[in-house]
């Protein structure tokens, strides 16, 4: 995951973000959302939830039909900020019987970057030894790396990439999340959107959940509680009752379960050994990615704990799946 450092300063806003297409799609509707600096920002959400439309309208590719979007403090499209912002939406297009190093420097031209940003770019992307290659010859990974290379040629502060790990296969998606990661970790901020679970679980650091078009949790982290192994048990479970309170606390497989936030670990071991009782496990207890997105999407569940819901959540009005252009 990405090294965030502390800076809360806000790179990309949205308010009351709403794309309809005609008199009947609703793509976007209301969406509020905020990427900080030097995060990787995951925006997760089922085919058809309003990513790559919300994506297209950061980049101003589109414009809204009502609310507004920021990025780096200015409107989406405005000369000022697109010289510091790096995309990929939907399939990288390049062409096909030039090298992945002249497909680069057609784009360095048309950005007015130095061509010497090329193979700098190929490098941060592990394409250089293949820069020579037809774009034809190239694999799907390899196309998508050379995307990102097109991304990263303006050296930009912002980098938004949609579903980067489309369609590759089981290596691809490793090699892909990897390099994501390495660029969160240079102080960049990324926003990426994907349909993939174990991409987002395993590659951001904060994520939020869209479903027709309106985000309907932010700060997913999937966390349960506490796992806790303590002798003796007894007298453990009297003084855990003290703590949490009775009905936060269970018993599984040898082990307490404790519905409680694990920032609370530290004040929870103090108070068990300031008992006399000996710890000899206390780690968090995660829940799965999944199970939260399931819990959430499916809109039958309450929200888990660990998991901030979206404004109005419960009156959110289902909007048409986003069209796909």
């Amino acid at each position: 995951m990405g090294e965030m450092d502390g800076d809360d300063t806000v790179v990309i806003e949205t308010t009351g973000l709403t794309k309809r297409y005609g008199s009947g799609v609703l793509a976007v509707s209301d969406l509020d959302l905020a990427v900080r600096r030097g995060e990787v920002y995951g925006f997760l959400g089922p085919n058809g939830a309003g990513k790559t439309t919300t994506l297209r309208m950061l980049v101003g590719l589109i414009r809204p039909t009502a609310g507004t979007a920021r990025v780096l403090g200015q409107p989406p499209g405005v000369s000022g900020a697109l010289g510091r912002i790096g995309s990929l939406i939907e399939a990288p297009a390049f062409y096909p019987y030039l090298s992945g190093r002249d497909n680069l420097r057609v784009v360095a031209r048309f950005c007015g970057v130095a061509e010497e940003r090329v193979d700098a770019a190929l490098e941060e992307v592990g394409m250089r030894a293949r820069g020579s290659d037809r774009f034809s010859t190239y694999s799907l990974g390899m196309r998508q790396r050379l995307g990102v290379a097109g991304a990263l040629i303006k050296e930009p502060e912002v980098l938004i990439l949609d579903e980067p790990t489309g369609g590759l296969d089981p290596q691809g998606v490793v090699e892909m999340r990897e390099l994501i990661r390495s660029l969160g970790q240079r102080g960049r901020t990324v926003m990426l959107s994907s349909h993939l679970l174990g991409e987002v679980e395993q590659t951001c650091d904060r994520i939020g959940v869209i479903q027709t078009g309106r985000l309907v949790a932010e700060e997913l982290r999937g966390r349960g509680g506490l796992l806790l192994r303590v002798e003796p048990v007894d007298r453990a479970r009297q003084v855990l009752a003290e703590v949490v309170g009775a009905d936060g606390v269970a018993e599984s497989n040898g082990m307490f379960v404790l519905r409680a936030d694990p920032a609370r670990a530290a004040e929870i071991n103090g108070r068990l050994v300031g008992a006399g009782l000996a710890v000899s496990e206390l780690r968090p207890q995660e829940r799965s990615l999944e199970e939260v997105f399931l819990q959430l999407t499916g809109g039958e569940h309450e929200v888990p704990p660990g998991v901030v819901p979206a404004p109005d959540v419960a009156a959110a009005t289902p909007a048409t799946p986003e069209p796909r252009r």
